[in-house]
């Protein structure tokens, strides 16, 4: 059994003492107080599990691999305050072994008929397009009652998640399946979430830690003296998104269209069939056969499976050109960003609009 530090256990009895009044405040006017509670025991597991990563490399009688794995991402960790003006606090200088593959898992729905998702509100993060589930049986059960309301459900596994900044998150074991530099941009990532994040803004949170993470990872390789990289799965991955959120557009044209249910369904799966005959093509006459997203588009298909790509991608090219127009200053990059984050919805988004075209524009 793996034994906290005694500052970290000191944390954890502070913790267990104040964590079941926050809980409690949570449930306050919630029927769905089971959510809740796995919610309140997944998090307080993890944080029972983290013990400092310096005390595992450190640990002879550790997997060799883990502490050569977990020392080159506190090279990163530093890399990301130093450089990247990440929060400089105890976040992913810590470890936790879960024993599963993703640490949640999160259920997305939308109606048959719709791209827009079934939300969910919490005092913290505010309202976000899925819910999230510590156990996978759980999830699946979450989904199956969706379906049987008629929904359009997607699960998909998640390997880290940040608490923004209320409690030091722990590198899990569920990132350490990636190689060094994937597990330092899960790093970037999960720290931009610390770093500044909107309520009620999914999409231009994500969009936002997705353009850190990549932009990040361009300038860490540079800082470890490897060549750049030559763009080619980013390229691929680009107009696999791009093919994805053409058909959300197809989509949304088509529910809004004056149709029996029937002819929606079949038209829904033409769309769908649609997409896969165009992702076949563009694989074998641009990508020399790469399969890396055939899993992904001859898996069943519904709106649901549709929505993560809207929410991690959609401002990404915003946040470039605002990070072109401070000249690559990050310190004023998040001024500028934390500007945005204050404006009123509608505003924020004409902004951010208004930047992906200039970008567009810019070729």
């Amino acid at each position: 059994m793996i034994r906290p530090s005694p500052s970290l256990g000191l944390l954890d009895r502070v913790l267990r003492i104040l964590f079941p009044g926050v809980i409690l405040l949570l449930l306050n006017g919630c029927s769905s107080v089971s959510y809740y509670g796995q919610l309140a025991s997944g998090q307080l597991h993890l944080l029972w599990a983290r013990e400092p990563v310096a005390s595992v490399i450190a640990d002879p009688d550790r997997d060799r691999q883990l502490r050569a794995r977990l020392a080159q991402s506190q090279k990163a960790r530093t890399f990301a305050s130093q450089h990247l003006h990440l929060p400089d606090n105890q976040s992913y200088r810590l470890y936790a072994d879960i024993g599963r593959p993703f640490v949640v898992w999160n259920v997305f729905a939308t109606p048959e008929f719709s791209l827009k998702p079934q939300t969910h509100c919490f005092p913290v993060a505010g309202c976000v397009a899925y819910r999230g589930f510590y156990s996978q049986s759980a999830a699946r059960g979450e989904a199956a009652l969706q379906r049987l309301q008629g929904m359009d459900v997607s699960i998909g596994g998640v390997e880290a998640y940040s608490t923004l900044g209320w409690f030091n998150d722990p590198i899990i074991s569920s990132m350490m399946s990636w190689g060094d530099e994937r597990l330092a941009t899960l790093i970037f990532h999960e720290l931009s979430h610390q770093r500044f994040y909107v309520k009620d803004d999914s999409e231009f949170n994500e969009s936002f830690a997705t353009f850190v993470e990549q932009e990040g990872t361009r300038q860490w390789r540079a800082f470890q003296g490897l060549p750049p990289d030559d763009g080619a799965l980013a390229r691929q991955q680009e107009q696999f998104i791009q093919l994805l959120l053409g058909t959300r557009t197809k989509l949304e044209q088509l529910y809004t269209l004056p149709l029996s249910a029937d002819q929606m369904r079949e038209r829904k799966a033409a769309a769908f069939e649609q997409l896969r005959r165009e992702y076949r093509t563009l694989r074998d006459s641009q990508w020399a056969g790469n399969k890396r997203y055939d899993a992904w588009i001859n898996a069943p298909m519904n709106n649901a499976r549709l929505l993560p790509l809207g929410l991690y991608n959609q401002w990404v090219p915003a946040f470039a050109a605002l990070f072109r127009q401070v000249d690559g200053d990050w310190m004023k990059f998040y001024a500028a960003v934390e500007k945005l984050g204050t404006l009123p919805v509608e505003e924020r988004k004409a902004a951010l609009r208004a930047l992906a075209g200039s970008a567009n524009a810019a070729g």
